[in-house]
């Protein structure tokens, strides 16, 4: 069976992310490499994706940037009308071309971390001492650091303790 490869490469910037609209990522510096391949009519598009993509921290929302090395395989061929619900993408024969921008975008946002925070004392402080002041949780004196100073992430959610109470029940 012959095989036809190319290879294309782009630069994913500020621009490319506003183009698109992008709901979650604000900027990065990426670069994508796109190697296809052509099987019996189908095609085989394996993506490197590797950079930064900023996004707003969950803690602070200020710009955090995360870095991202995905690889990512789509499949596709021809068909009668478009279609990206099962394993493969049909694109319609008469347009014959697929744009692949939203397919960048969801590959990197898909390979970023839940969690989206700076490293610990990175955030914003001047907003971490908004979101303190508006927490209300018990300091639990177990949880307290070696300096005796409770961190941000060290004081428990009173809801947690009515839960607790259910299990110690059964």
């Amino acid at each position: 069976m012959m095989q036809d490869a190319c290879s294309y490469e782009y630069n994913l910037d500020d621009t490319f992310f506003q183009s698109i609209d992008a709901p979650d990522i604000r900027k990065g510096k990426l670069h994508a490499n796109v190697n296809i391949r052509k099987l019996a009519g189908n095609f085989i598009l394996d993506f490197h994706i590797v950079g930064t993509a900023v996004v707003p921290c969950d803690r602070c929302l200020d710009d955090v940037g995360i870095a991202v090395d995905t690889i990512n395989t789509l499949k596709v061929k021809f068909g009668i009308c478009f279609s990206d619900e099962e394993e493969w993408v049909i694109v319609p024969e008469e347009e014959g071309y697929i744009d692949l921008s939203w397919f960048l975008y969801e590959f990197i946002e898909l390979s970023l971390p839940m969690q989206r925070v700076h490293e610990s004392g990175e955030c914003n402080q001047e907003m971490m001492t908004v979101l303190h002041q508006h927490l209300c949780v018990e300091e639990d004196e177990s949880l307290a650091s070696d300096s005796g100073q409770v961190s941000e992430f060290d004081t428990i959610d009173p809801r947690w303790n009515g839960l607790k109470k259910i299990l110690d029940n059964n």
